[in-house]
């Protein structure tokens, strides 16, 4: 039977609401791990502990390789370790953790232990002198040469001795990090379909936030360009790192048709964000959500000069989170490719904020320049409208598949609820 042991780090951090969130990070392992064959997941001694039954199994690696890819996404995970239990008594320690570190092919190795008991009789020190030993003399026996490299050894025997039992691997996992799935609340993500705002979410969501999508879509340039099926396939591939989202398909031709015919051609850009933002923040609300995130980065293109954001975020009533604002666009695509969304990402689609693009777009706004601009529009019109056109989509990661719903969303549903009603979006 095959341990899991799963290692947080940041928790530690969280004094008396620790509790709350070894809580929240045991619910997500248990959730990721659906539809396997788990045993029991356990949280044992600052440490969760998953037993994975692979006895009726033709092929138990499968299985344990699938929950070391599920668990790779599970925020809250600072490492991991597929382990060997045994009693925690000096010989099987000794003897077991030399016969599995000869299963690897190394010249150099080192042996890290560490213990929670005090009572046991025999220290760190001795399973680092009598295991190293053994595994010499097996490996002598065996043919190999090997010896020990305490700083940068080829491979390295780990034991952890808890009160129970004594844990034995090879080799640490990196796990995502951050702080498990909901411990920090929801906010509502602009989604473009390009590499730059789903980066921002993967980046949030890694925090303890978990996301509500809005994508907004114009016709597309070319058949075969709608941007909602890109949209689509980037949420399947954020869902599992959060377990459960819902995507928000706005159509905004008619918003941006509004902007062309009634507004300066130079401030169309920042005039389709600033409604964006408006209607983000309208669906924050709606889903009980704390703010928006963007995907912006300063300096990137003109919208994103500091006078630009600042002017469209003018508009705001709730929060806006910047989390690629330091980053430059080569970071960004090295963590669309780690992440699986860069060729996704790298599709031909319509992008609707480049749709009656201006040959000179205005690069140092004002708040006061774009109030003015949109003094034309019918602001709150063009908002509702909008809102009520949207369609609704959750995505469901269970048993290691994203499960998608689609519908239609009812507005009354939500704006003509008595007084004091609370309705679950």
């Amino acid at each position: 039977m095959a341990v899991l042991i799963l290692h947080y780090h940041e928790i530690w951090l969280k004094g008396y609401n620790r509790k709350f969130f070894i809580s929240k990070l045991k619910e997500a392992v248990e959730y990721s791990l659906d539809g396997l064959p788990v045993r029991t997941v356990r949280h044992e001694e600052n440490r969760i502990l998953a037993w994975l039954d692979t006895s009726g199994d033709e092929n138990p690696q499968t299985i344990t390789h699938e929950a070391v890819q599920r668990l790779k996404k599970v925020p809250g995970i600072a490492y991991l370790a597929i382990a060997q239990e045994f009693p925690p008594q000096l010989d099987q320690i000794v003897e077991r953790g030399a016969e599995l570190m000869l299963k690897a092919s190394f010249h150099t190795f080192a042996v890290r232990a560490k213990r929670s008991r005090k009572d046991i009789p025999f220290r760190a020190a001795d399973i680092h002198h009598q295991l190293g030993r053994r595994i010499e003399e097996k490996a002598r026996e065996a043919g190999q040469s090997v010896k020990v490299d305490l700083d940068h050894p080829d491979s390295t025997c780990h034991v952890e001795i808890l009160n129970q039992r004594a844990l034995v691997y090879t080799e640490k996992i990196p796990g995502l990090g951050g702080l498990p799935t909901g411990t920090a609340g929801k906010l509502v993500c602009l989604l473009s379909g390009g590499f730059d705002s789903t980066v921002a979410a993967y980046k949030i969501m890694r925090r303890g936030v978990r996301l509500c999508f809005v994508h907004f879509y114009g016709n597309p340039e070319q058949p075969g360009e709608d941007s909602p099926p890109i949209a689509q396939k980037l949420v399947r591939v954020l869902t599992p790192y959060q377990g459960r989202s819902q995507l928000f398909l706005v159509p905004f031709t008619e918003v941006q048709q509004q902007v062309v015919a009634l507004a300066p051609q130079s401030l169309r850009i920042l005039l389709y964000r600033r409604l964006m933002l408006r209607i983000a923040e309208r669906i924050a609300r709606h889903t009980r959500s704390h703010g928006t995130v963007t995907g912006d980065s300063i300096a990137q293109v003109a919208s994103q000069t500091l006078q630009n954001m600042e002017a469209v975020g003018g508009v705001a009533t709730m929060p806006v989170y910047r989390p690629l604002a330091g980053d430059d666009k080569q970071e960004i695509l090295d963590t669309a490719r780690r992440i699986g969304t860069y060729e996704i990402s790298s599709e031909p689609f319509t992008d609707c904020c480049p749709l009656y693009l201006p040959k000179s777009p205005r690069i140092f706004s004002t708040v006061g320049e774009l109030d003015a601009a949109e003094s034309a529009l019918d602001i709150p019109t063009l908002v509702k409208r909008a809102f009520d056109a949207r369609r609704k989509e959750v995505y469901e990661y269970r048993a290691g598949k994203v499960n998608v719903q689609r519908s239609e969303e009812r507005r009354s549903r939500y704006e003509t609820a008595p007084a004091g009603m609370v309705v679950q979006a």
